[in-house]
């Protein structure tokens, strides 16, 4: 099973529910982590607020800053490559880099209803 580790910001705190993203998002995806785990997936986060280290000894991870600036985290990586940067995965991406069975239902995060906001 491949290896998923995600750079955050530095304003996210170990829950992975707060910070400058839109709360709900953040929620989602921390919930979607879980899923994730529970299936098997390994994933591991790192905060660069609580674990700056972890962000300056990865190679990808330092040039990455240094091209792009902290602004542009989430920075994700599989197997040790850039697979994502500058939102949170999916529950489908997550599934799909860990190799899992795609999920049959998914959240609906915000941003993903109908036009204005508005599904109804």
């Amino acid at each position: 099973m491949k290896a998923i580790q995600i750079y955050d910001h530095s304003l996210c705190c170990s829950s992975g529910v707060c910070g400058v993203e839109d709360d709900q998002v953040l929620v989602s995806f921390a919930a979607d982590v879980d899923w994730a785990k529970q299936q098997g997936a390994s994933i591991t986060r790192f905060n660069l607020a609580q674990q700056p280290l972890e962000f300056a000894q990865n190679a990808v991870v330092k040039g990455f800053l240094e091209r792009s600036g902290q602004e542009a985290l989430p920075l994700i990586l599989v197997d040790g490559e850039m697979a994502l940067a500058g939102r949170y995965p999916t529950r489908s991406e997550l599934a799909r880099w860990a190799g899992l069975a795609q999920p049959t239902l998914q959240p609906i995060r915000a941003g993903d209803c109908c036009s204005g906001g508005s599904c109804g």
